[in-house]
């Protein structure tokens, strides 16, 4: 019998269980895959509290790397023993196995550990399309970056600096300031302490930035705007602070005819040709090392309700991981 987290209600990360579950045959276009490592995500609290909706009861987690061990009728381009990875599927994920679609499943290279992919999947795809969709960002470019020590500033810091553009980094902390820097971020703002906005326009000659990347929400959104250059483009793509409050659509054109956006994942890899190209380019980038993914956290599945705490306090660097392997 497999093992996994589910829950009832919305609410703390008291209300995630720990709980035997069935996982049943194969259906035609599914396999079953055991879960080498699962990946632990800032968006998995969303669906906990409720902020995403889902039908309960439920599993929890749209991550994981495994090894498919059957294969049911009508799958192609997949076989048993094959390695793989996943990303944005239906919740359930917080499991030692399950049954799921073949269509959400990206071939893992041997090169790339299975706790690796688990940690980089969903954040190296966000940031391939942060990065290579969103904005026609050209070398020498500056941008604004939350969270830059989190586990998406840590990747999009490196890919970044292979593309040649500099990275203005927001952190809570020396030490994460430190540990952006290390990662390739240009330069760091100590967000306790420090003007963001005001910071910004000094490093950038008073222009601002082109672009800035906000996954905090409530508490950095007005900062944000306020770093933007004429034209620029705010791209809200998370929440840790809470949802990103009413934008007055005026405020925009006094502030200089500025846009925003809020993408999702499943939209810039809905299309498989869009998302293999994407995986292509973030997994030869981790393959050859150009780009490493640090795992700070590692968690037994039992222990989710832990994980889940120390990931809202702002206590994790990087990028945290459930090791069943």
């Amino acid at each position: 019998m497999a093992k996994g987290i589910r829950f009832y209600e919305t609410g703390g990360p008291e209300v995630l269980r720990w709980e035997s579950l069935p996982v049943g045959e194969p259906g035609p276009g599914q396999v079953r895959i055991r879960h080498a490592a699962v990946g632990l995500n800032f968006a998995d609290t969303y669906f906990r509290s409720g902020l995403y909706p889902a039908a309960l009861p439920t599993g929890m987690g749209v991550e994981a790397a495994g090894v498919i061990e059957e294969v049911g009728p009508g799958v192609v381009g997949f076989a048993e023993g094959d390695r793989v990875t996943y990303t944005g599927s239906p919740l359930g994920a917080y499991s030692t196995e399950r049954v799921m679609d073949a269509a959400h499943l990206i071939p893992l290279p041997d090169a790339i550990g299975f706790e690796t992919a688990a940690a980089m999947t969903m954040r190296g795809l966000t940031t391939g399309y942060l990065l290579r969709r969103i904005a026609d960002l050209q070398a020498g470019d500056t941008v604004l970056l939350h969270a830059a020590a989190g586990g998406v500033g840590l990747i999009f810091c490196q890919w970044a600096s292979l593309l040649g553009i500099r990275v203005i980094g927001t952190v809570s902390t020396d030490e994460k300031a430190e540990i952006a820097r290390a990662h390739g971020c240009w330069e760091t703002v100590v967000h306790t302490r420090e003007d963001v906005a005001a910071r910004v326009r000094e490093l950038t000659d008073g222009a601002g930035v082109p672009v800035a990347y906000d996954s905090i929400g409530r508490t950095t959104v007005p900062s944000s705007l306020d770093s933007l250059r004429r034209r620029g483009l705010l791209v809200c793509f998370g929440t840790a602070s809470g949802p990103i409050p009413p934008i007055d659509a005026m405020q925009l054109a006094v502030k200089g005819s500025l846009f925003v956006t809020r993408p999702a994942l499943a939209d810039y890899i809905a299309d498989p040709a869009e998302r293999g190209a994407l995986a292509g380019e973030l997994f030869d980038h981790v393959a050859s090392r150009r780009i490493t993914v640090p795992i700070n956290q590692r968690y037994a599945l039992e222990d989710a309700v832990r994980a889940h705490q120390d990931l809202e306090s702002g206590r994790s660097v990087g990028s945290s991981v459930f090791a069943l392997a």
